[in-house]
């Protein structure tokens, strides 16, 4: 069920006054999570199984670790089961495909069955959301959770259910035992973010992807120009694209009274690329951080193995965002990127000398180059166009005008927005009503690009 469309506004006008009218009481819980699997299984109601699995494993896991002494197998079975059924529905295909192809190039007579599995959407989120549970009750970091149907709502609940944020049992579950009120601020910020994401994904993301996917869908018959372009605007479009679905997400959430986590802070106006993790896609980065770098060592055993533990982690990353070598790729870039300004980035003189429009338009040139393997459909496909930007002429790419003013007026207010001029203008009540008034009128006149699914929908 997409957020821009009509079928969702009907779910929550039916979801959201009965929800208001049970926030008191004991149906509050229940109903969010009916809410919840209708909202998921209105695409496939059979995928409602691995929700549930999901759940009742990480729950079981929990509740046998409170009452026994032995607790790392009850975590073993839980990072089996989901990761099991997360490798199942995104990797089997993939691997059973890349046995093949070094079949083929050993010339070795044989073929394994590549199975025809459609991905659920979603699953890579409520997978990790879920195993957060386990791991954090594991560390001890949160208390057992009684009840099933409220950590069955904290798994599955529908705002950020398909594309996250992913959230914290930490924050998540401590919100819906509580029950503030929802003040007409509430309201008015969450039908504020709510616009403000369904513009950036309807009149920004599709708009972008009818240049992009033109471009991508045939390479070999553009020049240096368009393919440069193509890749710029795809870095802008997937911004918009899964930041807006967050905006979406978060401001559903604040309607609600839930407050769900940043995941996007001006990426692009990163000055590192240490930074530019800690500013993209914050639930997945702080994810990786904290069930993956820190459990290989982090920093804490030695320069080398610092290295080697981010590299890891980039590549586990990569590899997270779908299952095709040019998401290996994609990754691998980053970790070379990461590996190589790491002790660069904290020295004196790249802090205090090289000046911030330098670094920041350095950090956005590295990640649109790598955003050519994210986009491309094989990796050949991506040498192509690596090779054509460097070696082929430049021409008139056509992109049109209209595209590149919304860019350079999104980038520029981002610059403003992280500069002085944020408490004195960008700041100001006004300013913020104008833009949401703006963005919603343009919505309601011209209604945007069409309506594409979320890019992150996939992962």
């Amino acid at each position: 069920m997409l957020f821009h469309t009509w079928v969702f506004a009907v779910f929550f006008l039916i979801v959201y006054p009965v929800h208001l009218a049970t926030r008191g009481t004991r149906l509050k819980v229940p109903w969010l999570l009916l809410a919840s699997y209708v909202f998921y299984g209105w695409w496939n109601p059979l995928y409602l199984l691995l929700i549930v699995t999901s759940t009742s494993a990480d729950y079981l896991a929990v509740r046998c670790m409170a009452r026994s002494r032995r607790k790392k197998p009850w975590v073993a079975f839980s990072v089996l089961v989901n990761l099991g059924m997360l490798g199942f529905f995104k990797y089997a295909g993939f691997v059973a495909q890349s046995l093949n192809d070094l079949f083929a190039a050993l010339r070795v007579a044989c073929a394994v069955p590549v199975p025809d599995i459609l991905l659920p959407v979603g699953i890579s989120f409520f997978v990790f959301q879920s195993m957060t549970y386990t791991i954090d009750y594991y560390r001890g970091l949160i208390e057992e959770e009684p009840s099933f149907i409220r950590y069955a709502t904290y798994v599955s609940l529908f705002p950020q259910l398909v594309a996250g944020p992913i959230e914290r049992s930490t924050n998540l579950l401590r919100q819906l035992r509580a029950t503030p009120p929802i003040t007409r601020h509430d309201i008015a910020d969450g039908l504020s973010l709510f616009i403000v994401g369904l513009f950036k994904k309807r009149a920004l993301a599709d708009f972008l992807a009818l240049y992009v996917d033109k471009v991508y869908a045939m390479p070999d018959r553009f020049d240096a120009s368009a393919l440069v372009l193509a890749t710029v605007a795809f870095g802008w479009q997937i911004y918009f694209d899964f930041s807006g679905y967050t905006d979406m997400a978060r401001g559903i959430g604040r309607m609600m009274g839930l407050r769900i986590m940043l995941n996007f802070n001006n990426p692009y106006l990163a000055t590192g690329l240490g930074d530019f993790w800690r500013r993209w896609h914050i639930s997945l980065s702080s994810w990786f951080r904290d069930y993956v770098y820190l459990p290989l060592g982090g920093n804490r055993r030695g320069e080398a193995r610092t290295y080697v533990n981010m590299a890891i982690t980039m590549l586990v990353s990569g590899l997270w965002h779908g299952a095709n070598w040019t998401f290996v790729v994609w990754g691998g870039l980053h970790a070379l990127g990461r590996v190589a300004t790491r002790r660069l980035e904290s020295t004196r003189f790249y802090t205090e000398r090289v000046p911030t429009a330098a670094k920041r338009i350095l950090v956005f040139a590295f990640v649109s180059f790598a955003w050519v393997f994210f986009r491309a459909r094989c990796v050949g496909d991506a040498w192509l166009i690596v090779t054509r930007i460097f070696g082929s002429a430049w021409a008139d790419p056509r992109f049109p005008l209209l595209a590149v003013g919304l860019l350079v007026a999104v980038w520029a207010y981002q610059w403003a927005y992280e500069s002085r001029l944020r408490g004195a203008l960008l700041g100001s009540a006004p300013v913020r009503i104008g833009l949401v008034v703006a963005m919603a009128l343009y919505l309601a006149g011209c209604g945007g690009a069409g309506d594409k699914a979320f890019i992150y929908f996939q992962f």
